[in-house]
């Protein structure tokens, strides 16, 4: 995933609801208990975790029981020390005290819960992507120091490895035809970072990488998901069973969901963005542009999907009067640039959510050649009277300004291309009058035709249109 294009906006859910979610959390609510509990009396060692007698105790305080408590109470103390739930007062002595950030969780804003628990957050991220404890136990050598060659683990690449999972998953759940609400299946996102994309049929020893990531992501979902940022349905474990044995009750092996299903939740979301914004991504969410200026609305909603342009551009009139917001609008689309037509075409889109309460301001640009165009197109849509008829060359004006911003924000698209169709059978002598069309973009869209188009014949006229175009242009 590369950070130098934006990622689909993301729908953020209020941060009063988030920081509810975050603070019933398992992991939040263990550490804030332990935070609570701890005292004059509780000694950690020299690496800041519960000294090993006092794990029992805080086992029981939580209601942990069974082989892994004292594991999941040192889990639940870890992260109250990093989260700055717990300080530690004297190192030497091992005691300790309540933390500032403490009584943030019940006294602090949304926020400032919010903020805890993003910190609680990285210290599970890091844990994930840590091999089983036995096994760095084993690989210490004299000094004291793990010798990573021996676990066959590389810690940079474990961790940009998950990092590069989560990626996948918050772009699933955001973009415009991702899964949304709706669990990813474990073998998908393994295949993401396994199996190159202009791979055909994978290989078996593709395959056996993949197989290996799911057995990895299988762990470190089941570690990340007490802290909230996924639920996840664990991998069948009759899948990792020995093949000479029998399974206990028949087995459906065209279910995905044996193989494991995972969820990214609102709160992982909020988690998740925070972490993509920190690490230098351009993350946008949905309502930070309603208190921007139009020109800021519609430069930034250019390349969002059509769904999430407009929740956007809805928030943003929701906030403004809307004849001034009207008139706003309208002088933001102005322009000669390469990012115009898009903006037009943004602006049109917002206008549309607004009534005739704003007629006067389409009226007062009628005569504006950049968006006269558009302005008739709003009244009579709205049966206006009176709306002038617009002249031939403002019709092919408008009309290659509509495909410019087509191609900038689809690309050589499927409407695109009907709509390209559309146009050379309706005006039979389109392409020789639209080469003369001044617009910046008049060459560029001719010959974007020219590729569209199905039939060779109109192909051909559409590009030598675009060379007359260019020439007249200079270019």
């Amino acid at each position: 995933m590369s950070d130098s294009s934006p990622l689909p906006p993301v729908r953020l859910h209020p941060e009063a609801e988030l920081a509810r979610a975050a603070l019933s959390t398992p992991l939040l609510s263990r550490a804030a208990r332990l935070a609570r509990w701890a005292g004059p009396d509780t000694r950690v060692d020299a690496g800041g975790g519960l000294v090993e007698e006092q794990l029992p105790a805080a086992a029981e305080l939580l209601g942990l029981s069974g082989d892994d408590a004292a594991a999941y109470a040192s889990e639940a103390w870890r992260v109250a020390v990093d989260a700055g739930l717990v300080e530690i007062t004297d190192e030497e002595a091992g005691t300790v005290a309540a933390g500032d950030e403490l009584a943030l969780l019940t006294g602090g804003s949304p926020h400032d819960v919010l903020t805890v628990w993003l910190s609680a957050l990285e210290t599970v991220v890091a844990d994930a992507s840590v091999p089983d404890l036995d096994g760095l136990v084993d690989a210490m050598d004299e000094g004291g120091e793990v010798d990573f060659s021996s676990l066959d683990w590389d810690p940079e690449a474990e961790a940009e490895f998950l990092d590069g999972v989560l990626g996948n998953l918050y772009l699933l759940t955001v973009s415009e035809d991702g899964s949304g609400d709706a669990p990813v299946p474990l073998p998908a996102l393994a295949a993401s970072m396994i199996v190159p994309s202009d791979m055909g049929e994978p290989t078996n020893d593709v395959l056996e990488q993949v197989s290996d990531a799911m057995m990895r992501l299988d762990d470190q979902f089941r570690t990340l998901e007490p802290v909230g940022l996924v639920e996840y349905q664990p991998v069948d474990e009759a899948l990792m069973a020995d093949g000479e044995e029998e399974p206990a009750a028949p087995v459906d092996d065209t279910d995905v969901s044996r193989y494991g299903m995972v969820r990214l939740t609102p709160l992982g979301a909020y988690g998740l963005r925070a972490r993509l914004l920190e690490a230098g991504f351009e993350a946008p969410a949905i309502g930070e542009l309603a208190d921007k200026g139009a020109d800021v609305l519609l430069d930034g909603t250019a390349h969002f999907g059509q769904s999430a342009a407009q929740a956007e551009t809805e928030q943003w009139v929701a906030r403004r009067e809307p004849l001034a917001a009207a008139r706003e609008l309208l002088a933001a689309a102005r322009g000669a640039d390469a990012g115009a037509p898009l903006r037009r075409l943004r602006c049109q889109q917002a206008l549309s959510l607004l009534g005739l309460e704003v007629e006067a301001a389409l009226r007062e640009v009628l005569d504006d050649p950049e968006l006269g165009g558009l302005a008739r197109v709003w009244l009579s849509e709205r049966g206006a009277p009176d709306v002038p008829a617009p002249s031939q060359e403002l019709v092919f004006w408008l009309t290659v300004d509509t495909l410019a911003a087509q191609l900038q924000a689809e690309g050589n698209s499927e409407e695109l291309r009907a709509l390209v169709e559309g146009l050379a059978e309706q005006h039979s002598g389109f392409f020789a009058a639209a080469w003369r069309v001044e617009h910046p973009d008049t060459a560029d869209v001719l010959e974007a035709m020219g590729r569209l188009h199905p039939d060779k014949k109109v192909a051909k006229e559409a590009r030598k249109a675009a060379f007359k175009a260019r020439s007249a242009q200079g270019g």
